[in-house]
């Protein structure tokens, strides 16, 4: 893997070399835009509103917009310098804390963070420290001229870099919806929770496959050699008349495939 940027982790006083590299990759099918007519791939190019003509790369600049349609210019190094301590590459630590305080929904990316030879040593240390207590770290870390608030934690004896949204970031789950009041029966509850006991397994993350890009990859193949492709009518999904019915039948066919 290549490195995307080169800094150091920062705690207490303590600095540890290290580089950073994406720990996911999207490997969602790509789709190019083409001309219905003859199949030719279709560019975009950058206009200008004001006269519509086309504008390159070296002349355009970054702007941000202070009232409707009144821009302010930034250049890379003000912006790079406005999103860390002078331009520092630094993933500052703040506190420490336990994982289980953190709502998921806060987290955005992952990287690895690998350390630079001469950090080796203070880098083992940090990683056994946080898995003896079973932590991870609150930080602050600039990338690609933003801030970033994130987590740092150990996976497999790595240190694993997630960034997150502000706290400000986070919409309110706010739905008419759920205000309405609603009678839940307890035997309804208890056979929902007879059906989450007969579908809990460990989870094994080499079960789950991309469905949906293994059929486009196929069918892709298909089209390639010619193969005519026949296109099969979603079924609707059935509506639930009894839900008690329903949580009991789902019990059943839960258990018949463990039995299975």
């Amino acid at each position: 893997m290549r490195s995307i940027w080169k800094g150091a982790i920062s705690f207490g006083l303590v600095t540890i070399p290290v580089a950073l590299f994406s720990a996911t990759e999207d490997r969602t099918p790509k789709f190019k835009m083409l001309r219905k007519s003859d199949g030719s791939p279709i560019k975009y190019k950058r206009v200008a509103e004001s006269d519509g003509s086309e504008v390159t790369w070296d002349e355009i600049v970054r702007g941000f917009e202070v009232d409707k349609g009144s821009y302010v210019v930034f250049t890379d190094e003000e912006l790079s310098a406005a999103a860390s301590k002078g331009g520092a590459k630094l993933v500052d630590v703040l506190q420490f804390v336990e994982e289980s305080e953190i709502d998921p929904i806060a987290y955005k990316s992952s990287y690895y963070l690998a350390p630079e030879k001469t950090g080796l040593k203070a880098y083992k240390i940090l990683t056994e420290a946080l898995s003896d207590k079973g932590r991870v770290g609150i930080a602050r870390v600039a990338l690609r001229d933003k801030e970033h608030l994130a987590t740092l934690r150990v996976k497999d004896g790595v240190l694993v870099l997630e960034t997150m949204y502000w706290p400000d970031e986070i919409r309110q789950a706010e739905f008419e919806e759920l205000e309405t009041p609603v009678e839940v029966r307890p035997e309804e509850v208890a056979m929902a929770e007879m059906l989450v006991d007969s579908m809990t397994r460990p989870f094994e993350a080499s079960e789950h496959v991309d469905r949906s890009r293994e059929r486009i990859e196929e069918l892709a193949r298909m089209k390639q050699d010619g193969e005519e492709i026949v296109t099969v009518a979603t079924p609707e999904p059935t509506k639930v008349v009894d839900l008690l019915e329903a949580l009991k039948a789902s019990v059943e066919a839960a258990k018949a495939r463990k039995a299975g």
